[in-house]
């Protein structure tokens, strides 16, 4: 909280590019959509470049982490005004922030009334915000669940409040190795997003303890420090910024390997939807895919994207690593 309401005034004040490491080109929906909002939310905002799933019309998305409200101005827009954008974050002053710009926003938008709010809490104990169980069809996160100490109670309450079929889309930062006691002590690296750095192995495991599908990797991108007595401490660790997707597959669901074919009608990836770094699906091509991506394409908001016959190849897809 001290560091990102008080020593940290602007993005630049940031000392690695842990936290500022793009993953994808930024469309141009997108880059209008940021044009939008305004310049003091932009300044204080410390995410990890921008973590923007697709198919998000009407949504309701919930932001863990939202710090000045950048991404949910951003998903704002996206969502349109029949969406619902919720931010919750620990730090007050980020939320204020946020919180004094709706009115801004809604005007600039067009919008008769908010499709965003936010609240002052914790990821880890969302129902203390009041968030009820299956209510959003997405939960992002932008570089901050390695802020939180106890990774399983965020990934619990994330999967508690997602409908059946919703996902987890978030960006990271992910270690080589299991950090020890004086790297996840350290102060500046914890607050640049390093100390608390899960080990990305551990991601798999907690990810299916929760009752999460297997993680899918969408991107990683190497980080270099830039800080010589930082590097010094860090040691021989390696760490990257990761974009990772998990689904609420519901129960019964995974019946088998298919064969699927991509009808479009995503904006912005009408003729081509890169899902992740195993599977790219491009509009009106058979693509074998295994149980796994069957059942999250077939319970989740893809459904009507696809058409989804049974059958195809066994083999399951290789499991991303950084």
């Amino acid at each position: 909280q001290n560091y990102y309401g008080k020593e940290l005034q602007k993005s630049e004040d940031l000392k690695t590019n842990a936290c500022i490491t793009s993953a994808r080109p930024v469309s141009k929906l997108v880059r209008d959509a940021l044009k939008l909002i305004h310049d003091e939310v932009v300044d204080r905002y410390y995410g990890c470049g921008l973590v923007i799933p697709e198919c998000l019309s009407s949504c309701w998305i919930l932001d863990l982490g939202s710090g000045s409200g950048r991404d949910c101005y951003l998903l704002s827009q996206l969502v349109g005004e029949q969406g619902h954008i919720t931010g919750i974050d620990m730090t007050e002053g980020q939320v204020e922030l946020a919180k004094k710009h709706i009115a801004y926003h809604m005007g600039k938008f067009g919008y008769q009334k908010p499709n965003v709010e936010f609240f002052l809490g914790y990821m880890e104990k969302l129902g203390d915000a009041g968030l009820a169980d299956e209510t959003y069809d997405i939960v992002i996160s932008n570089c901050v669940i390695n802020l939180a100490p106890d990774k399983s109670a965020v990934l619990r309450e994330a999967f508690r409040v997602l409908k059946p079929g919703g996902e987890m889309y978030f960006s990271d930062v992910y270690a080589s190795q299991r950090l020890d006691e004086v790297l996840r002590s350290h102060r500046v690296l914890w607050g640049e997003c390093l100390g608390g750095a899960l080990y990305w192995e551990d991601l798999y495991s907690i990810a299916e303890e929760m009752g999460f599908s297997p993680p899918c990797l969408v991107t990683a991108t190497p980080i270099t420090i830039g800080d010589k007595v930082l590097e010094s401490i860090v040691g021989d660790c390696r760490f990257v910024s990761a974009t990772y997707r998990l689904f609420k597959v519901p129960g019964g669901s995974r019946t088998g390997p298919a064969q699927v074919i991509y009808n479009g009608g995503i904006v912005e990836h009408e003729q081509e939807l890169v899902f992740d770094a195993n599977f790219t699906f491009k509009k009106g091509d058979l693509v074998d895919v295994d149980a796994e991506m069957a059942a999250i394409l077939q319970s989740s908001r893809f459904a009507e994207k696809f058409t989804i016959r049974a059958g195809g190849a066994s083999a399951a897809a290789p499991q991303g690593c950084c």
